[in-house]
Parts: C-alpha cells; structure tokens; sequence
C-alpha cells in the first residue's frame, strides 16, 4: 500500500485532488488509518485513478464521470460529449479558415475599409410592402410614407428597440431602374393588413454582416466585400441579402455620417 503522497506522485495528481475525489465518492482510500487518519492507496487502485483522469482529459465534469464509473447512463453521456467535440471541433475550424483569409488579406496589403462578422439576427414579427421603384432614390420618399401609412391603420404599433429597418432586393442581382423591393420595418405585435402592407413572422437566421459608413451609391463595395467574404470563408448565400439602416437622413446631418448594415443570409457549405 501507498500513502497518499505517494500515491500521488505514482498516478501524477495532487494530494488535494485525490481528497477531493475521496470527498465526492469518486476514488476513496483502500485503507484509512483510525489513529492518525492517514490513507493508504493500493496499485490495482491506478487503474481507477487513469480512468478518472482520462476522462476528465477528454472534458467529462465530476458528476459524469461518477456516472459513467457507476455504469449510470453511460452511453447517453459518452455521445452528448462526442458531439460537444464535434461542434467545437467545427467551431475551432471555422475560426481558422477565417483567420487565415485575414491573415492573406493583411500580407496581400488590403486595407480593411471592411469586416465581416457572424451575427444571428433572431426571429421578428414586421410589417412590409413590396414596390418596383425606379431608382433608389425613391426609397427616401416610400420609406416615411410607409411608417406613416401603418401607424395610422394600426394606432399604438411600436417599433422593437433598437430600431431594426431593412429592404430586401428581390431581383436577386444587382439594378438601376425597375428595381424589386421589400420594405420590412420590426415591430413588437402585429397590426391589421391591407393597402398592399401585410405583417408577418420572420425566423431567426445567420448572416454575414457588413457595415458601409457613407452615401447608399458607393453600397455596391460593401456587397462586393461580402460575396468575396462568404466564398472565401466556406459558406453560401441561403437568402436575399438585407440592407439595414441605423443612421441616415433622418437622424444625420451629414451623408458621411450614414451608417447601413448588409446582412447577408448563410449558411456553411
């Protein structure tokens, strides 16, 4: 028999672990002396203690390990762990691929005017219109109109906070005239359709998100930034991308000061 200094210098833990273990049921001592309270461990008992800390290697809390030793549950256990693995085996190689596209990027010497970030945009209830517009620049005019016209048939709506407003292009390229749009605007409930104006629910979704500082014309470099991101990072487009407005002509005074969100919808390839 062992006593527990050097039992744990056998098995390459710390005393103060091994009474832990002693304290939770875990891997008591095959002999506990009554006059002096020493412990006293035996060979066959490096057995257990490799298991235990093999399975604590392999992330396993206290509790589970007791389970999986006792024979509880043992294979509902081995396999919630497993696919906590895979998951964060997934996650460690998304997080590498992209690093290494920013690492080319910087060597490469582009300027990040631009970046990219995963966000999940949870799930919304909007009201929205679709409208073929002739150019962009009537959407200054439709937008306000349009909050108008729904706080009117609907009195006591309310926006979500913050303010969530985006236009999905459905044309599913990029226009000058004649150009497809669906206006959305979040709000806390539904309200009443009608006038070409419908509310409906939106699930939750992952996007790429891109912010543009500046006038909607030079937009088009934001979006080609984010198709680049989204091919070189393993994903693909799963919906229409979103154009979020967070500032813009009716909080700034300046059009260097607008501040627009592309949202692209994804999912990995």
């Amino acid at each position: 028999m062992y006593r527990i200094g050097m039992f744990s210098k056998l098995g390459l833990v710390t005393i103060k672990t091994l009474r832990h273990y002693d304290e939770v049921g875990l891997l008591a001592p095959a002999y506990v002396d009554d006059e002096n309270g020493y412990r006293y461990y035996t060979t066959d008992q490096l057995f257990r203690l490799n298991e235990i800390v093999a399975l604590r290697q392999m992330g396993f809390s206290i509790p589970e390990i007791t389970d999986i030793t006792c024979g509880r549950n043992v294979s509902v256990i081995l396999e919630q762990r497993k696919a906590e693995l895979v998951s964060e085996r997934q996650a460690a190689a998304d997080r590498l691929f992209r690093l290494e596209n920013y690492i080319l990027e910087q060597k490469e010497g582009h300027h990040m005017n631009y970046q990219a970030v995963i966000k999940e945009i949870p799930a919304f209830t909007v009201y929205s219109a679709r409208y073929t517009i002739p150019n962009y620049a009537a959407l200054n005019e439709i937008m306000p109109t349009l909050g108008e016209k729904v706080g009117k048939a609907n009195p006591g709506i309310k926006c979500v906070e913050p303010g969530y407003c985006f236009n999905v292009y459905l044309d599913g390229e990029y226009r000058d005239t004649d150009i497809n749009v669906e206006i959305c605007e979040a709000v806390t409930s539904k309200g009443k359709d009608g006038d070409g104006i419908i509310f409906k629910d939106l699930s939750a979704v992952t996007v790429v998100s891109v912010l543009h500082r500046g006038a909607y014309k030079n937009l088009g470099k934001a979006y080609a930034y984010a198709m680049q991101w989204v091919e070189q990072n393993g994903y693909t487009i799963s919906d229409h991308f979103r154009e979020s407005y967070i500032d813009g002509i009716w909080n700034k005074d300046s059009v260097d000061e607008w501040l627009t969100e592309i949202q692209v919808p994804v999912e990995k390839k």
